[in-house]
């Protein structure tokens, strides 16, 4: 079996630090996984991603140390099986409201009689085409699943997906919880930070791992210290467009501001 170091990292309660990864493309996947983070999600729910793609970033993070985490679309069984079949261990489910969707999320990522996830490990990258011994018994040990919470139902649902059996991290998304809270474009608003505190404090009290995307250093600490396990300090696409807009405003004018957007942290 391929051992999922990042679902040791988080048993082991060891702090890993990642980055979003939304060009999807092998070749700057590539280029990432030798920067030195620990983790790499690869966006299938907001960034140009299929099957294919993921499989392409997958096959070029993998002579690295980093590990990758891959979001699906929706909690869909199929869109599941499929990413686990090219060889995805470590899944970030969004938008989890209930425990009864966390159930769900779970069980499409094991076997029966534990699971639903169809058999189809002959055609597979992750059984190695049929040649890890006992795949298909053993293949749960390595599975590594996160659920994100990111709205006002889903925060209120916490206690109750938080006991849910074989769910190895909470990942809180602060875009999408603060627009639910009426803070749309300000995760860093003081309503919406006093709530993503208090998750974090509840995750890691139950026994979990709480993670978090967040480009402000300061409060990347500070989620860090309040023991969050699993941060995303920043995404791909924004290190390049700030990279790129800045090296060109030294040679000539800058570009208009954004309408005095506040910073949103990513």
């Amino acid at each position: 079996m391929i051992v999922n170091h990042f679902k040791r990292a988080l048993q082991q309660k060891t702090p890993q630090i990642g980055l979003w990864l939304g060009l999807a493309n092998g070749y700057s996947a590539e280029l990432l996984a030798g920067a030195g983070f620990h983790w790499l999600l690869i966006d299938g729910e907001h960034a140009p991603n299929d099957v294919r793609t993921v499989l392409g970033q997958l096959q070029a993070i993998a002579p690295y140390a980093s590990q990758p985490v891959v979001r699906p679309a929706w909690n869909d069984p199929v869109l599941i099986k499929q990413l686990l079949d090219v060889g995805a261990q470590t899944l970030l489910i969004p938008m989890i409201q209930s425990a009864e969707e966390a159930r769900a999320a779970v069980r499409a990522c094991h076997y029966p009689p534990a699971g639903i996830r169809g058999v189809g490990s002959a055609l597979a990258r992750a059984s190695r085409w049929n040649r890890v011994p006992e795949y298909l018994q053993r293949a749960g040990e390595e599975i590594s699943i996160l659920v994100q919470i990111e709205t006002r139902r889903g925060i209120g649902n916490l206690a109750d997906i938080l006991r849910v059996e074989g769910i190895d991290g909470v990942f809180i998304g602060p875009a999408d919880l603060s627009a639910d809270m009426g803070y749309a474009g300000d995760p860093q608003h003081p309503a919406v930070q006093a709530v993503i505190v208090e998750a974090i404090k509840t995750i890691r009290a139950a026994g979990s791992a709480p993670g978090i995307l967040m480009a402000n250093e300061d409060l990347a600490h500070r989620y860090l210290e309040l023991g969050a396990l699993f941060v995303a300090v920043g995404v791909d696409t924004t290190l390049l467009a700030r990279s790129a807009a800045s090296l060109a405003a030294k040679f000539i004018c800058p570009p208009a501001a954004a309408g005095g957007q506040k910073e949103s942290g990513y």
